[in-house]
């Protein structure tokens, strides 16, 4: 797994790509990506950031949608659920998931100054995490990794 989100790609087909794999994952989990569902990723994937569920409903709103908070919550249950998403801890936000359909537990690196988030391995610091709490006879149920920094762009801005 490639840390994406900072270099420059083709975004149009990043999130082409995206959505087609959740699709591909839905029909062979029979799982339904209703509209609402898919235009909640597709909101995601359109940028490289965190985005909170209030966030999302201004954008569904300001495209005529009479969108109510529970409407963002369930779709953004539904793609955390099913691996089509991820929630940003530290921002109390969600990010589209870089490599939907696979298995994985990414680390997430957040640039502090644009808030640009981007899905990077994060099996290395996993593996000393697991030795560590094996080694005391504890059970890891759940871990977020989350580094926050400069971006490129940010790093290489003018002063």
């Amino acid at each position: 797994m490639d840390a994406i989100g900072f270099e420059k790609h083709d975004h149009r087909s990043c999130i082409a790509d995206c959505v087609r794999a959740a699709e591909d994952v839905c029909h062979a989990k029979g799982l339904k990506l209703t509209p609402q569902r898919r235009r909640v990723l597709e909101i995601l994937l359109a940028e490289h950031r965190a985005l909170g569920a209030y966030e999302i409903l201004d954008v569904l709103r300001a495209e005529g949608q009479t969108a109510q908070p529970p409407v963002a919550y369930r779709a953004l249950d539904f793609l955390v659920a099913h691996g089509f998403a991820h929630k940003v801890e530290r921002l109390n936000a969600f990010i589209a998931c870089a490599h939907p359909g696979e298995d994985h537990a990414p680390a997430f690196l957040i640039c502090r100054m644009c808030k640009a988030v981007a899905e990077a391995p994060s099996e290395p610091s996993r593996a000393n995490l697991s030795t560590t709490a094996k080694a005391a006879r504890f059970q890891v149920e759940t871990t977020v990794v989350e580094a926050v920094g400069l971006c490129p762009k940010c790093l290489d801005a003018p002063a």
